[in-house]
């Protein structure tokens, strides 16, 4: 089992930036590709970016593209979002995920592991 912590959540002013954490634990040796997904009220759970085990590898969401970046960490277990250029649009629950597999995936049933959410407002 792997578990997911989410942190970094807020209220953000359109144009501005902002980074979210989530820190892995548990059985997290297991060379884990991770993600990260969000929901808006009333909306599905859509895939944002996603990168492989070694970093090399990552994908984005074309609504996110050149302007957020997903990172690993793997000695501290941690993967991180970067955020920039905020938009109202962007406004939504944000999950963090890692799959059993150390390349990525854009589908919600390719993910293992799911965290609890942290919140991202932004304000126009």
């Amino acid at each position: 089992q792997v578990q997911l912590v989410e942190s970094g959540g807020g209220l953000v002013q359109a144009g501005g930036s902002h980074r979210l954490s989530c820190a892995a634990s548990g059985r997290t040796n297991n060379r884990n590709a991770m993600g990260w997904f969000r929901q808006a009220p009333g909306k599905e759970r859509e895939f944002v970016a996603a990168i492989s085990w070694s970093g090399l590898n990552k994908d984005y969401a074309d609504s996110v593209k050149g302007r957020f970046t997903i990172s690993r960490d793997n000695a501290k277990n941690t993967v991180y979002l970067q955020m920039n250029n905020l938009k109202p649009e962007d406004t939504a629950v944000y999950y963090c995920a890692a799959r059993r597999d150390s390349v990525v995936a854009r589908t919600r049933s390719g993910y293992d592991y799911w965290g609890q959410g942290t919140q991202v407002t932004v304000s126009s």
